[in-house]
Parts: structure tokens; C-alpha cells; sequence
């Protein structure tokens, strides 16, 4: 009396195979795989070499695949009929001796096995090998950790509705999306809808020959059929940035060539994770990313690395000297007791204030200056005692990190602040996303303004006594009154 022994292989690459699933294949008699019709099996692929000479194959060609739509009731009487031949097949085959089945990735995650392990109960014993999900190792070719934290990991697949793929892909916080191919065009859409496009990487072949791993904004409109999108999770329930990289520009052109050279020459880059995730995986490249918290300790392991030879990077969104990483480096070699055995070079960067000003005309076209409203490392009470100074004093305002989910109360008494000193009508400006195919302009009088209309990924500008509209821009003049 044998059994059906269905092991999975892993993502692709042979040496991510469990030990178990290698001595199995390496043992059996009867060996069966699925495969399109005319092509040798990626599941065959992956053991070519393993499996012995007088090894008896039995090759599982698909009746169809990409044919005929798989809503079409058609596609699923031709597959039901497929798999009940061959899971009767194979309890005959297991009556005297196993029968292995080879499957890619874990055969109960998304696996055509589940198909024939439902119709098999009853007829054969059936023992299942897990094995790495193709996912698991497509995310970790993008060298970034897929969660932290309380993330919450969605997997969707791309041949969903693309009204219901934005609307998961928004209510998630680490995603990975399945099942590409064809539904790339739709799948790009429904993340644009849903925010989150400028996070995504597509990883082609993943841990294979010829594994590829690129921005999905900046990939092919074709995908391979073995190619998995993924977009990495934060660490749910913190006061951060959002998921895309905050308020900062996030057009690539807009990264000045000083960066770009010193990103190449880099053997270490650095940075909180959706920063670090806008840097492109290379040989000779180890990318830190970690959580938002964190700065004092992500500025002692550059400077710890950069003292044992590396050329570190620290990326920051914007302008590192502006609400970003320059003051925490600082802080931390300011406590060392060599700080002048460090050669260390601020390269600045468009800030996100002076983006969403262009955007929205000139705003800041006069004396102005700029507030972050998130009390991580300063007491709410000193927050609403500057803005009401700066009020006050007749400054155009730059907010910065107006409102989170941990702290949506906040911006409601900010705006509440400067009702009361700048009166009803003075323009307010939301830029949200500014420089990303998201992004999301709006100006409206204080009077009219709602906390909702602000996230962590909006530029908050309120005008002077001056600002005003000047056709569909708004502009703040150089004279005061």
C-alpha cells in the first residue's frame, strides 16, 4: 500500500528546497507534475537532475490555461474534469507504491494540488511536504523586510476586480499581489487608485535564473507569469509617515545627480523603510531599512559602519536638514568621542514644503516659516503655543506631519488655533502626494477647512493676510502691508 506524496519545492531556487522534499524526490519511483501542454514544467525545471534514471513520469498537462477566460463556465468543467481523471489516476498509481507530486512554492498556498487533495480523501492516503512560498521569496529579493510590527499582510490576486483591488490594497499595510501576466495594465491602475503605485516592486522569477527585481512604476507593461508584486508593510499602529514615503517629492527626476552618484557609489544604504525602498537592489549593495523610531539608532549603525570602511548613505525624504536625519546623525556623533574622524557630506534635497509650494503657485513668496505638528519629540502645548506666535506674527505656515492615525484629534484643534487668530477667510492649502501620479491639490478658506482633508502624505500651507488667488494659482505677494 503506497501514498500520494505531494512536496513542495519552494520558490524555484533547487537549494531552497527542504531536506525532506530533496530526499523524496531523490527516492521515488513515480514522479508527477503539472505543466502547460508543449512546455517541460517549471515544477520538472526546478528537480532536473535530482530524479533518478528509471524514474517513471507522469506529466499533468492542463486542458487549458489562459484560453478561455476563467469565468467562463467551460474553463471550469474542462479543469474539474482534469483533475478528477488524475486524482483517480494517481489513487490507482499509490494502490501499491508512492507516488510523488511535485509543486512550486507551499502546495497549500494557492497550489493546483489543493485541487486533486479535496478528490484524493477517501480514495488514498495523501501526505503534503510545505515548502517556501514563491512570495516569501520574492520579497526577499527586494532586501526589505515585507512586515513589521502589527502589519497587517494581504495577498491578493491580480485577477480580481480592479474596483475591489484598490479598495484592499488601500485598507492594507504590507501587500502581495499574485498572478500577474496579463492583469498587469489593470493591477497598475487600481494601486495608483489605491496610493499606493510609487510603493509597489514587481520581482520577475524570483530566487531563478534570471531573477529581476524593479519599481513597478518603471516596469514593462508585459510581465512573465512567475512574477509576484509586492509592497512592504511599516509597523501598524505607530505615528509615521505613510506607507509611500510621506509628504516628500516622490518623482525620481527630482532626486538631484549628487545624490544619484553617491546612491552608486554606496556599499550601505540606510533610511526608514519606505526611503530605503526607493533605492534599487544592486550587487555590492546591503540596504538597512528600518522602522521610524528609530533615528539615534540608525544614525550610530551608519557611523559604526562607516568606521569600519563603508560608504553609507542615509537616505531622507526632502531635504535631510529639514525635520529628517542631518540632526539625529549629528545628535549621535555629537555623543561619540572622535567626531572629527568622520568624513560626512549633507547632500540636500528638494524639501516637501517648496514642492507643494510650486505645485500651488507661491504661497511662501514672503516671510514664512514651517511647523511640524507631530508631538513625537515635543510636548502638544509648545505645538499650539507656536502656531499661535506664528499666527500672530503674519507668517505664511508650512505644517508638516498634520494628521495620523494614531493623533487625528490634533489637526482639528490646529485648525481650530488658527481660526481664532487669522479669522474665517485666510487661504489654506492641502498638497497631498505632491510630484506622485496621487497627487492631490486643494485650497479653501480656513472656514471651510475639514481635518479629513489632511494625512501624513499632505503639505498643510496657510497663506498670509495677503495670499490670495491669482487665476487657478495661489500666490503670497513679496510686499507687506
Amino acid at each position: 500500500m503506497g501514498k500520494v506524496i505531494c512536496v513542495g519545492l519552494g520558490p524555484g531556487d533547487p537549494e531552497l528546497m527542504s531536506v525532506k522534499a530533496d530526499r523524496l524526490i531523490r527516492s521515488a519511483r513515480h514522479v508527477a507534475y503539472f505543466r502547460k501542454a508543449g512546455r517541460a514544467g517549471q515544477a520538472r525545471q526546478i528537480v532536473e537532475g535530482m530524479i533518478a534514471g528509471d524514474v517513471r513520469e507522469y506529466p499533468m498537462e492542463y486542458p487549458v490555461t489562459t484560453e478561455i477566460h476563467f469565468s467562463d463556465p467551460e474553463y471550469n468543467r474542462l479543469l474539474a474534469a482534469f483533475y478528477e481523471d488524475w486524482a483517480q489516476r494517481l489513487a490507482v498509481l499509490a494502490e501499491s507504491e508512492d507516488v510523488v507530486v511535485l509543486c512550486e512554492g507551499d502546495p497549500f498556498f494557492y497550489g493546483s494540488f489543493m485541487h486533486l487533495h479535496s478528490r484524493l480523501q477517501g480514495r488514498a492516503e495523501v501526505e503534503v511536504v510545505p515548502g517556501i512560498t514563491g512570495m516569501s521569496g520574492c520579497w526577499t529579493a527586494t532586501g526589505i523586510p515585507i512586515t513589521w510590527g502589527d502589519d497587517v499582510l494581504t495577498v491578493l490576486m491580480a485577477t480580481l476586480p480592479e474596483e475591489e483591488l484598490a479598495t484592499r490594497a488601500r485598507d492594507t499595510d504590507a501587500l502581495v499581489i499574485m498572478k500577474i501576466g496579463r492583469n498587469l495594465p489593470k493591477l497598475r491602475r487600481a494601486l495608483a487608485t489605491a496610493g499606493r503605485l510609487g510603493a509597489a516592486w514587481i520581482v520577475e522569477r524570483g530566487t531563478m535564473e534570471g531573477q529581476r527585481v524593479q519599481r513597478l512604476s518603471e516596469a514593462e507593461e508585459v510581465a512573465p507569469y512567475f512574477s509576484i508584486v509586492v509592497v512592504h508593510g511599516q509597523g501598524a499602529g505607530h505615528d509615521r509617515l505613510d506607507r509611500r514615503g510621506g509628504p516628500c517629492p516622490g518623482d525620481e527626476r527630482l532626486v538631484t545627480e549628487e545624490v544619484r552618484a553617491a546612491l552608486a557609489e554606496a556599499t550601505d544604504i540606510v533610511g526608514y523603510i519606505p526611503y530605503v525602498a526607493r533605492v534599487a537592489p544592486r550587487a555590492g549593495l546591503t540596504l538597512h531599512p528600518s522602522d521610524n523610531r528609530v533615528e539615534l539608532d540608525r544614525a550610530n549603525h551608519a557611523l559604526d559602519m562607516a568606521a569600519a570602511g563603508r560608504r553609507v548613505v542615509i537616505v531622507s525624504s526632502g531635504d535631510p536638514g529639514v525635520f529628517a536625519m542631518a540632526s539625529a546623525l549629528f545628535e549621535a556623533l555629537e555623543a561619540r568621542p572622535d567626531p572629527h574622524a568622520f568624513d560626512i557630506r549633507i547632500l540636500p534635497g528638494i524639501t516637501a514644503m517648496l514642492a507643494a509650494a510650486s505645485r500651488l503657485g507661491a504661497p511662501l513668496g514672503h516671510d514664512f516659516c514651517a511647523i511640524n505638528l507631530s508631538d513625537n519629540l515635543k510636548p502638544w502645548d509648545l505645538v499650539e503655543h507656536r502656531l499661535r506666535l506664528a499666527a500672530r506674527a503674519g507668517f505664511a505656515m508650512a505644517f508638516y506631519n498634520p494628521r495620523s492615525k494614531s493623533r487625528p484629534h490634533q489637526f482639528a484643534r490646529a485648525l481650530d488655533i488658527l481660526r481664532e487668530e487669522c479669522g474665517p477667510d485666510r487661504l489654506i492649502s492641502f498638497a497631498r502626494a505632491v510630484t506622485t501620479p496621487e497627487e492631490r491639490l486643494s485650497t479653501v478658506s480656513l472656514g471651510s477647512a475639514t481635518p479629513d482633508m489632511a494625512d501624513m502624505r499632505t503639505v498643510v500651507i496657510v497663506g498670509n493676510a495677503d495670499t490670495r488667488h491669482v487665476g487657478r494659482f495661489v500666490y503670497t505677494p513679496r510686499s507687506a502691508r
